[in-house]
């Protein structure tokens, strides 16, 4: 691929080798010392919705069942891992690539927050440089054995989610929302986008979908009626889940206490992900 690509093929020509090449052309090879399973991107239309938490949680759910577990948080922009897993400090490294650093109950996490002396600098870059980041963070970084990796991606359908999509070999996505209508309109773009990149969905989780009463345990909702079914329906997503308000989940991400979280409506989701068939990459 040229470094000036705009991955927009409709102002190349037709001897352009990035046009001339098949989507496997673009997947970057792990680092020889890696080996993982199954790759989940979880995916939203836009930041705000609770993509990290899902994120967070799905790899609390795999730990607990036994299985070897990473995250690679590709938000570069806007990383939220470490903080939730109460991950301070810097990833160490060797001559044959970078450690994950672990979380408590032994979580592989590599985010950009573990390489930077300052957490609260921004990341002030452009595009194809936060791209770059991310495919080392597939390339360099020593996953040892991992039965499942999800990866954090940034928000909407730019430049980084394309690189994600492209470069590394995702088995599967799950999105991630709010109820709102606007939201659900977003929804379609991530969707859709994923078809374009033959990708499958593997659910929809409505993040803030309702709030449960103290007193009489009814659910209310906020934001109006669930229309996350219906967002399934028409895109032929076999798997949906709503998380309601919690704010006790808010306060242990808040103290990096992710790993204590309990919390229902997940179950369905990882069960579709446990279903994936194997599909080792090395």
């Amino acid at each position: 691929m040229s470094e000036n690509c705009t991955h927009d093929c409709s102002s190349c020509g037709e001897n352009c080798p990035s046009r001339n090449s098949s989507p496997a052309d673009f997947i970057e090879k792990l680092n020889p010392l890696s080996k993982v399973n199954k790759t989940i991107g979880i995916v939203s239309g836009k930041g705000g919705v609770g993509k990290s938490l899902v994120t967070s949680m799905l790899a609390v759910m795999a730990k607990r069942a036994g299985l070897d577990t990473a995250v690679l948080d590709a938000d570069i922009t806007g990383p939220s891992i470490p903080k939730a897993f109460g991950l301070t400090g810097m990833a160490e490294g060797t001559e044959q690539g970078i450690l994950p650093r672990k979380t408590a109950t032994g979580i592989d996490v590599m985010s950009i927050n573990l390489l930077l002396d300052d957490v609260t600098a921004p990341v002030v870059w452009r595009g194809p440089v936060i791209g770059g980041v991310v495919k080392q963070f597939w390339q360099d970084v020593i996953w040892q054995h991992e039965d499942v990796m999800f990866i954090d991606m940034p928000p909407g359908t730019g430049d980084v989610p394309l690189t994600v999509f492209q470069s590394i070999p995702l088995d599967g996505i799950i999105v991630v929302t709010s109820p709102q209508e606007l939201v659900g309109m977003i929804v379609e773009k991530a969707v859709n986008m994923a078809g374009m990149m033959d990708i499958p969905v593997l659910g929809i989780v409505e993040n803030m979908s309702y709030i449960t009463c103290p007193d009489c345990g009814r659910r209310i909702y906020p934001f109006g009626e669930s229309r996350v079914k219906a967002i399934a329906q028409k895109f032929n997503i076999p798997v949906t889940a709503s998380l309601p308000m919690e704010p006790v989940v808010a306060m242990l991400c808040d103290e990096g206490k992710i790993e204590a979280v309990q919390l229902d409506g997940l179950e369905e989701v990882f069960d579709a992900i446990k279903a994936l068939p194997d599909n080792y990459k090395e």
